[in-house]
């Protein structure tokens, strides 16, 4: 068995793409997964599953929210050794007096190369600031997520990928469930 955490993007967000938890939980149970564990209203979800392979654990959860709720939400499936990466290798974190409410992560569907930094412009984007590791992009806003056009909506197209992204908090919470499960 092994243990994915599903990212799903833009639900229940300013009343849209609205889902509740337990329905969610009820339905992906329905199909097969096993300890099924949400973790706030904003779609964090553990399963458990015999598929190995965190791309076909994405798309299966997104064809069963489609049908049961008739949402496209885009999923990103990340594992334990995501999250644990997250906490070692985000440069910001060695930032003295740093200001963990404007750390966020995004996720993204595939491994990046280090060079697609560039690709992503971020000096337009000063004084926020951006970091690339693997399949994750640290981020440090100046102010906060809600005041920059640094986002999502940006990542995806520039670098033509999937990405969702989670506050810091979030983050090592989702790490905490992972080290319980």
């Amino acid at each position: 068995m092994t243990t994915h955490l599903a990212l799903l993007r833009g639900i229940n967000v300013s009343g849209h793409n609205m889902m509740k938890m337990e329905v969610l939980k009820a339905t992906l149970e329905a199909v097969g997964f096993q300890n099924v564990l949400t973790y706030i209203q904003s779609g964090n979800v553990f399963v458990d599953t015999e598929e190995e392979n965190p791309a076909a654990v994405g798309f299966k959860i997104k064809q069963e929210i489609f049908k049961a709720f008739g949402h496209e939400v885009p999923v990103v499936v990340i594992g334990k050794t995501d999250l644990e990466a997250c906490l070692k290798n985000n440069p910001f974190l060695k930032e003295a007096d740093l200001d963990i409410k404007k750390l966020y992560v995004a996720f993204v569907s595939t491994t990046l190369r280090s060079d697609c930094i560039n690709d992503l412009k971020i000096s337009q984007f000063k004084p926020d600031e951006a970091s690339i590791d693997a399949n994750r992009i640290f981020i440090k806003y100046a102010v906060g997520a809600g005041k920059t056009r640094f986002d999502q909506k940006y990542i995806e197209k520039k670098l033509n990928v999937t990405a969702t992204i989670r506050n810091w908090n979030t983050v090592t919470q989702l790490l905490k469930l992972f080290e319980e499960r």
